[in-house]
């Protein structure tokens, strides 16, 4: 039913209060003193004075403002952690990078993305591949990072971690397709997580990630199941060959001082027994020197002594007693033979026949001074074996 259709009682329900008496466009003024009147009545501030309810209406919408200011103002506070680097965007470009702490953001306005800045991160990398003599291996290698520039790691790509593993990948498999299956599996690993380090990093320097790479590590690699068995052999047979190679060379650093020792001991001893040689060469001549003028003057004395001398010196060595006894005689002997030859050794030890005294000249010289004496004799006089002993050889 309209407002104010006849029939109605004569109530007019004009919401606008002209009761039917003007059925012309409402007062615009009357209209916004309604619509004040009615936000002043929600906010608790009711009054039939038109001038006393605007005032109190205006008021009411300060303090509305001035709350969502405060609680604009204080939703703008946040927090940055210590291993954390704050990225601050405004209306949706960079603005700032913040430190950890306290900060202030405007609510609606900025945005603040917290990146972490000290924790090692690692993306894995792994899969069949073939490698440069055509054999199939499956290889693990996982890089460890950190974020060292939060705005390139956040706004360079779009994901920055995917690109890395992706690169990690390419890397890997170019590597390991330029090396053989035993750089691989066993004594070229260092090699292949070296040349994958390298050219990882080239890989991604264009795009600046904001990434530093900190290590590669290059996990055990493994054949097929089909052929694992064929190549534990083979890998334990290599191990063999390292452990025998490290026990050779074990052996060689123990042997090569003490060869080097002994070779340096012989050369002293051949040293030191040339020098005796010598020595004992110049004795000798030197001995026969002297005995030249009594050799001129008594040949066959002199002769007859060196032959004694020489006769003691061989039987000296020998142990052996030669006993001349008389033809029949039945007499039992003894001999101290233990006695005789610790006396031989200690005399040995004392004298050395290469030195000449003078006791012993002037003994040479009075058995030829007495064999001038007796020269009518045809024969050569008696030679005592005793007393052409030189001095200390009693």
């Amino acid at each position: 039913m309209a407002w104010n259709e006849p029939g109605n009682g004569g109530k007019d329900r004009d919401p606008w209060g002209n009761n039917g008496k003007q059925q012309g466009p409402p007062d615009l003024d009357q209209v916004i003193r309604n619509l004040r009147n009615k936000f002043g009545g929600l906010l608790g501030q009711r009054s039939s004075d038109s001038g006393s309810g605007g005032s109190l209406g205006s008021f009411g919408v300060i303090i509305a403002l001035v709350i969502a200011l405060v609680v604009w103002v204080v939703s703008g506070f946040y927090t940055i952690g210590e291993a954390q680097r704050g990225v601050v965007l405004r209306f949706g470009n960079y603005y700032q990078t913040v430190e950890p702490g306290l900060s202030w953001k405007a609510t609606f306005v900025d945005r603040v993305f917290p990146v972490d800045v000290e924790s090692v991160r690692s993306q894995p990398a792994s899969g069949f591949m073939l490698t440069e003599d055509e054999n199939l291996v499956r290889v693990e290698m996982e890089v460890q990072y950190r974020v060292i520039e939060p705005r390139d790691y956040l706004f360079n790509v779009t994901n920055a971690d995917d690109s890395l593993h992706q690169a990690l990948d390419s890397a890997l498999r170019f590597v390991v397709g330029h090396s053989t299956m035993d750089d691989v599996l066993t004594k070229g690993r260092d090699g292949v997580r070296q040349a994958t380090r390298e050219l990882l990093e080239t890989i991604i320097e264009p795009y600046d990630l904001g990434l530093s790479i900190l290590d590669l590590n290059f996990l055990p690699a493994r054949p097929p199941e089909e052929v694992k068995d064929a190549f534990d052999d083979a890998i334990a047979a290599q191990e063999d060959e390292q452990r025998f190679i490290r026990e050779a060379e074990a052996y060689d650093r123990e042997i090569r001082p003490k060869a080097r020792g002994q070779a340096k001991r012989l050369l002293q001893e051949a040293e030191g027994y040339k020098e005796q040689i010598a020595l004992r060469a110049e004795g000798e001549v030197a001995r026969f020197r002297q005995l030249m003028p009594l050799y001129k003057e008594q040949p066959e004395l002199m002769r007859q002594r060196i032959y004694l001398e020489t006769m003691e010196d061989i039987y000296s060595k020998v142990n052996k007693v030669i006993v001349d006894t008389p033809e029949g005689s039945s007499n039992l002997m003894y001999l101290p033979l233990d006695k005789l030859v610790e006396q031989n050794a200690n005399r040995k030890a004392k004298v050395d026949p290469n030195i000449i005294t003078s006791d012993y000249i002037n003994d040479l010289q009075k058995q030829a001074a007495a064999a001038g004496a007796g020269s009518e004799r045809t024969r050569a006089p008696k030679v005592d074996s005793g007393n052409l002993r030189p001095t200390g050889r009693n």
